[in-house]
């Protein structure tokens, strides 16, 4: 999917959280449907077959339960995407990626062939299945693994195994590190671990800027790769490093520098650093380091403060806000305020910001912060991890439109408001800081209400209340659709400034 994400490591979160953060996007002229549910160890199938690529998979019979954000209808499949299972391990898949025609040509993805004509008859053309991809990985892996690393090592092991028809990255995160996994062709990948004081940025482009084979062929403290990588790499010639003792540089070598990446890529790399650091370095001058269409960003950096819950939902609503290519703004002209994809745009489908925080019990140590519809006119509200159930006003999405439902509710204010940018702004930043407050004081008072308890015993609690912040969420959403309503009628050009009454 056409996502954007953001990795905060634990010491450059605001309060020791690792924090991993993504948007699920649709492609251009789609919308898709949300919701999230609790997938149960007696619901998770032990036989997997993919509705796209039709890969068949027996899976382990010990899943543990987890959270999942599926699509609400599953004609296309899962697509599960983000969730927390039992033993507070997190996983976000997956970050839609790009690679160059060396990399394909190596090693060629695997896609589904379908079958084409009569069995027995010229020209006939057997079904065979495709790899793995975006529709199945958090259903295959955040089930069965107790740690990060352990969900880097499932994961690779599966690639290697089935292939994939994708280039993909993917996040994994426990209380103590958060590893990144990006694919290289169909059968190999890299991941590197976040460093602990720094943050990643990541729009649709493969993103890793340095690796360190030797360690993922050695302790694995900070790298691990595809058992043959190094092979690959000397095989194909991939590595375009000018000088021997340059640190091998994965983007150059399985990435891509495209001028599509120019207007669509490397921008929101830029608007979220710029925001993250916004004195480093000079960002907007003719002499900048780093410009929107620089292919040199980096993946790492350390913050100039620590990153807040609201900075992450800040830079992933983001559509360059206090630059000439704001399309809301009045800055530059009407081409520089279309030149760039923003990354909060009408085609969010979902937001979810997952913490792992390390100094409350592990009942309550997992929140699933959540979002839906388009970012600049929606709110995170926190869920608690460890549940057995979802409040309906975030589960029960319905596949057509209806404002009993978050995602519904949420789809219609961000069209509405858009029209109406300016008149509806000042409503929605209310609502936003009051959702924000609201949220961070549920989450106090409930972690207050389940200390001591154990695990088992907190998650009663927290799938109740959970429900009591849904509540509250469903009557402020539904004031702000009144008020963006109200605001936008008022707006519609067959208004009239006399009436029966004066």
């Amino acid at each position: 999917m056409p996502c954007t994400t953001i990795l905060v490591g634990k010491n450059a979160s605001y309060d020791g959280s690792t924090i991993i953060a993504r948007n699920e996007d649709s492609p251009n002229g789609q919308f898709t449907a949300k919701k999230t549910i609790v997938v149960q160890p007696e619901d998770q199938p032990r036989h997997y077959r993919s509705v796209l690529s039709h890969v068949e998979i027996d899976l382990p019979d010990n899943p543990m339960r987890y959270t999942a954000v599926p699509n609400a209808l599953p004609d296309e499949g899962i697509w599960a995407e983000h969730g927390v299972n039992a033993k507070n391990v997190a996983m976000s898949a997956t970050e839609t990626l790009t690679t160059n025609e060396r990399v394909l040509g190596a090693d060629p993805l695997v896609p589904p062939v379908h079958e084409k004509g009569t069995k027995g008859q010229p020209g006939y053309v057997p079904e065979r299945a495709g790899g793995i991809g975006e529709e199945d990985l958090v259903t295959i892996v955040l089930p069965y693994i107790s740690s990060a690393r352990e969900g880097v090592e499932r994961l690779g092991a599966l690639l290697e195994k089935y292939g994939t028809y994708e280039m993909n990255g993917i996040a994994f995160s426990d209380v103590d590190e958060i590893w990144w996994l990006e694919t290289v062709g169909g059968h190999h990948w890299i991941a590197r671990r976040v460093p602990d004081d720094s943050y990643v940025t990541m729009p649709n482009q493969l993103g890793i800027d340095e690796f360190d084979l030797d360690d993922a062929f050695g302790d694995q403290e900070n790298c691990m790769c595809s058992a043959d990588l190094r092979e690959f790499i000397e095989d194909n010639h991939l590595d375009l490093a000018v000088e021997g003792v340059s640190p091998f540089n994965p983007r150059d070598a399985f990435g891509s520098h495209s001028d599509s990446d120019h207007v669509y890529n490397t921008p929101r790399a830029w608007y979220m650093q710029r925001f993250l650091n916004p004195f480093d370095e000079d960002w907007d001058s003719a002499e900048a380091l780093h410009t929107p269409m620089s292919d040199d960003i980096p993946w790492c950096r350390q913050p100039e403060r620590k990153i807040t819950i609201e900075d992450v939902k800040y830079v992933l609503s983001s559509h360059y806000q206090g630059t000439p290519f704001d399309p809301y703004g009045t800055a530059g002209d009407a081409a520089t305020r279309r030149m760039f994809r923003p990354i909060g745009i009408n085609r969010n489908n979902h937001l979810c910001v997952i913490q792992l925080r390390p100094y409350v019990d592990a009942g309550n140590a997992a929140i699933q912060w959540t979002a839906y519809g388009s970012n600049p006119f929606n709110a995170l509200v926190p869920l608690f991890a460890n549940i057995d159930d979802v409040p309906a006003y975030f589960r029960d999405t319905t596949g057509t439109v209806d404002t009993n439902n978050f995602y519904w509710a949420n789809r219609l204010i961000g069209a509405l408001a858009d029209a109406r940018y300016n008149d509806t702004r000042a409503a929605i930043e209310q609502y936003q800081e009051r959702v924000g407050g609201a949220g961070h004081a549920f989450v106090a008072r409930v972690d207050r209400n389940v200390a001591g308890k154990g695990y088992d015993e907190a998650r009663a609690i927290l799938t109740k209340a959970n429900e009591d912040i849904a509540e509250f969420v469903r009557q402020e959403t539904s004031d702000l659709l009144g008020k963006v309503l109200y605001a936008t009628s008022m707006g519609m050009r067959n208004g009239f400034h006399m009436s029966d009454n004066g």
